[in-house]
């Protein structure tokens, strides 16, 4: 890894905000700022960009930004009606979110994502706060971890309540994130495995949906950019 990070989509999602150069925009997922670079190129000295993220990388990136028509705030972006005074209702001329993992918080074994890489079992978004993916799955119970893979994760049915069973009785040695997907691994039957495909992919992806409660994320942010979106 060479430490540099390609925003993905990053001219396409530009131009689906439309920016005029006076507008008022908010980037709810700032990361490492790919978008919300791209977005104040094209503001004027009258235009503004509003930036979230929970992430605590993100928010020391977004910190060094020295330009008056940018402001930050660390929180979920579903408080992006709370989190800046100057931003009422009908005032924002663009809503970004960038849903998902990003790929530096893959990079980073000690957060928690990779099943490729010994870490810790955190997947938080906020890695400073909140419940980690070791506590969520101690706390909850087989129906609900079947549940949460087949929804979150598009495993069918049958194999997510056999996963489920799986790791619900190897919690007691769960201590990092490559003993999770070896689990994991061991319950996909072996007709399912592909080629460039690691079994435990979509169990990582649904865990971690559910320790940053991304979908209950989504649903509030969306209700809270409809409210602060101007009419058009």
């Amino acid at each position: 890894m060479n430490g540099v990070h390609t925003t993905v989509l990053l001219q396409e999602a530009v131009d689906a905000l439309a920016i005029r150069p006076a507008g008022r925009y908010l980037d709810g997922t700032f990361g490492r700022g790919g978008h919300s670079r791209a977005i104040l190129d094209q503001l004027g000295t009258d235009g503004h960009l509003f930036a979230l993220d929970r992430d605590p990388q993100a928010a020391a990136t977004a910190a060094a930004w020295d330009d008056a028509r940018f402001s930050f705030a660390r929180c979920p972006f579903s408080q992006m009606a709370t989190a800046f005074a100057e931003v009422g209702a009908g005032s924002l001329n663009g809503v970004l979110l960038d849903l998902g993992v990003s790929s530096p918080q893959l990079d980073q074994a000690e957060r928690g994502f990779s099943f490729n890489k010994e870490g810790p079992l955190d997947m938080r978004m906020d890695n400073e706060s909140g419940m980690t993916a070791a506590d969520w799955l101690a706390a909850t119970d087989e129906a609900t971890l079947a549940r949460v893979i087949r929804d979150w994760g598009g495993e069918p049915h049958t194999v997510a309540r056999r996963i489920a069973r799986s790791v619900m009785a190897a919690r007691p040695r769960l201590h990092s994130t490559l003993d999770l997907a070896a689990v994991v691994a061991d319950a996909v039957p072996r007709k399912l495995h592909r080629a460039g495909f690691h079994p435990a992919t979509q169990t990582f992806q649904a865990i971690r949906i559910a320790v940053n409660d991304e979908v209950g994320e989504i649903e509030r942010g969306l209700r809270a950019a409809t409210d602060l979106l101007a009419s058009g």
